[in-house]
């Protein structure tokens, strides 16, 4: 009990020390932050100027290491193809905290009547396309960097080391290829030396600037890309009987999919997709074709949930070919698989007041899941991980109206970014601190 007691009045006095100290290295974050809001600004024009898809970030990888051996860091290059990391060593030994930035844009033609706005074009997938940061990556990366050097300049100060990781591909690897958080994981980013947790945020165009939103537990969901064949009988469309139709088949699929979420799937606790995007069959109006192919995605909020919905699709399609005369072919994932990202809850709750006071306790709140997914999931499943999102809206826009993420017209209020370095820096130090 004595030992109890002491070690609770140890982690007290701890507590009301760093209170005291917090002021001081948060003046000094604010001060270094603010003074360089316009690079920040000025770094994420360039990259949203210059956008390049996953694993093709050359031009971008380049400005980001550049920048980082600018900070007299140790810096490691072609990481996951593109990939850049620098390494901060403290000015005394302690734990380890990654950051992390993705980089790439999307095959989207930009809209916007930016002066900076994207007219790059480029072949994706055998087709050509316009190019976009239409996700705030640019954002990201310009943040990071922004983070990074607060947090050489105040080098003597840290207790640890700090890892900025940025990372190619977060939208997928080309058709092929390998990519992403999980290729960097592979690669053992979070290695030689170990991070102890990892942070990263999302900047949204759909929440106010100025605003934080948290979740622990899932946040973002699992997604599963699927691909169905139903293989049938072709025969003349005026003679169907001596078919077996697979776009008939394929219709009763897409209708009988549907009931797993809202009959398998225990709604009251997570929600659930199961959604067919694509469906290609025949070529002709009298003809009743052999095979149909339906390409789809599945999403969850839970690996058990996850599970349950993956097993389902699977028999749900098998049997209604069977009770036709069909065969069915599933395949999931088909192409990519990303895990739920996870907020650790212990983690969560511990970094809360950080994120609180940069941002003031008003403009941090609980948000509702997505089910959208991101591959910062792959970090989460090798250490505890927080994921947050931060506000790009102007100020009184209606979300409603706010061009969305993916979107030709994405649009961001820059005077967000500040926070987003704030929040970045804060959040690591005061991990080092508390540990």
């Amino acid at each position: 009990m004595k030992r109890t007691i002491s070690a609770c009045l140890l982690g007290v006095l701890f507590a009301t020390a760093l209170h005291a100290q917090e002021p001081a290295y948060r003046a000094r974050v604010d001060e270094l932050a603010s003074g360089m809001e316009d690079r920040v600004i000025a770094w994420r024009r360039d990259f949203h100027e210059h956008p390049e898809l996953g694993n093709r970030e050359t031009r971008t990888a380049t400005i980001i290491a550049e920048h980082l051996r600018s900070l007299g860091m140790e810096v490691q290059t072609d990481v996951a193809k593109t990939g850049v990391v620098g390494i901060l060593k403290g000015g005394a030994p302690g734990p380890v905290v990654a950051l992390r930035a993705d980089m790439d844009g999307l095959p989207v033609t930009e809209t916007t009547d930016l002066p900076f706005a994207s007219r790059v074009r480029t072949e994706y997938n055998g087709e050509e396309v316009g190019v976009m940061h239409a996700c705030g990556h640019d954002a990201h990366m310009a943040m990071l960097m922004g983070a990074a050097e607060v947090l050489s300049t105040m080098k003597a100060d840290i207790r640890g080391t700090v890892k900025f990781i940025f990372q190619p591909a977060e939208e997928g690897a080309p058709v092929g290829e390998e990519g992403g958080a999980k290729l960097m994981v592979a690669e053992g980013v979070l290695k030689h030396p170990d991070a102890d947790v990892i942070f990263g945020l999302h900047i949204n165009s759909q929440i106010e600037v100025g605003k934080i939103g948290y979740r622990p537990g899932g946040t973002m969901a699992s997604v599963n890309d699927m691909k169905i064949t139903i293989n049938g009988k072709s025969a003349h469309g005026a003679d169907p009987w001596s078919s077996v139709d697979p776009i008939v088949v394929a219709a009763q699929v897409i209708n009988n999919l549907q009931p797993i979420i809202s009959r398998n799937l225990n709604v009251t606790r997570n929600p659930g997709v199961v959604t067919i995007g694509a469906i290609h069959g025949g070529n002709r109006s009298n003809i009743i074709p052999s095979t149909v192919e339906m390409l789809g995605t599945i999403r969850a909020l839970s690996a058990a949930d996850e599970q349950l919905i993956v097993n389902r699709v699977k028999q749900v399609v098998t049997k209604t070919a069977e009770s036709a005369g069909a065969e069915a072919e599933v395949l999931i994932p088909f192409s990519m698989r990303y895990p739920v990202t996870y907020n650790d809850p212990e983690l969560t709750e511990k970094m809360l007041p950080s994120l609180k006071q940069t941002a003031g306790e008003a403009n941090v709140f609980l948000r509702e899941a997505v089910t959208g997914a991101e591959d910062f999931s792959f970090f989460q499943e090798e250490i505890p991980g927080l994921y947050f999102f931060l506000g790009g809206m102007p100020k009184g826009q209606d979300p409603e109206a706010a061009p969305s993420h993916h979107t030709p017209g994405f649009y961001l209020d820059e005077s967000g970014f500040l926070l987003g370095v704030r929040a970045l820096s804060n959040i690591t130090l005061d991990y080092l601190a508390q540990e």
